[in-house]
């Protein structure tokens, strides 16, 4: 793996600077926040934004935590598949076979139409920058509300965001955690020794 392109806060100062701005100090340990918070308000609106989605957002748990997972495996975000590769399960109700069904979702049997829906507008926006209009209105059918989709397109960006905060300044794994989770297989186009 490279050397991070932005060195990373201190542990105590990360914490610090945390606390003056009202970011959780267990998000100041991980190594995307030792990164963020060089810029404190910025910092700070990015978990406001994450975690408002994360807990207490329309959006199914389940269906959010898919999207992020393809995100990460389809922009080779190694950061990203690895930090939610345990979140998802753990908290959120993946199990690792659907994880791993995200690396090629189109041929995989597991997903029902709603998964499928959330994982086509993941897809078109990283192909197009946008999900189409087709593929919107299935989501408000399937997901049953605006506000449901006005978060998926959120959350759709915001994660994509994070995979190409942690792959443009390199950002590492924290200690002691291993790659690409659970067998090692990298994302597509991403080179083994540099896997942010």
């Amino acid at each position: 793996m490279l050397s991070p392109r932005i060195s990373m806060l201190g542990a105590d100062e990360a914490a610090a600077t945390a606390e003056e701005v009202g970011v959780p100090t267990q998000l100041a340990e991980l190594s995307i926040f030792r990164v963020l918070l060089h810029r404190p308000k910025t910092a700070k609106a990015v978990n406001d934004l994450l975690l408002s989605m994360l807990f207490g957002g329309a959006l199914d748990d389940r269906l959010r935590e898919l999207v992020i997972m393809r995100l990460g495996w389809a922009t080779g975000s190694n950061y990203e598949w690895t930090q939610h590769w345990a979140i998802a399960q753990e908290a959120f109700g993946c199990s690792a076979e659907d994880l791993l069904a995200l690396r090629d979702w189109e041929s995989a049997d597991i997903f029902g139409d709603a998964e499928r829906a959330v994982l086509r507008a993941t897809d078109e926006t990283l192909t197009s920058g946008t999900a189409s209009a087709e593929t919107i209105a299935t989501c408000r059918e399937l997901l049953g509300s605006d506000d449901v989709v006005v978060e998926l397109v959120i959350a759709i960006g915001a994660w994509r965001a994070i995979s190409q905060i942690a792959r443009s300044l390199d950002i590492p794994l924290e200690e002691g955690v291993a790659s690409w989770p659970p067998d090692g297989r990298v994302g597509p186009g991403v080179s083994p020794l540099t896997q942010p």
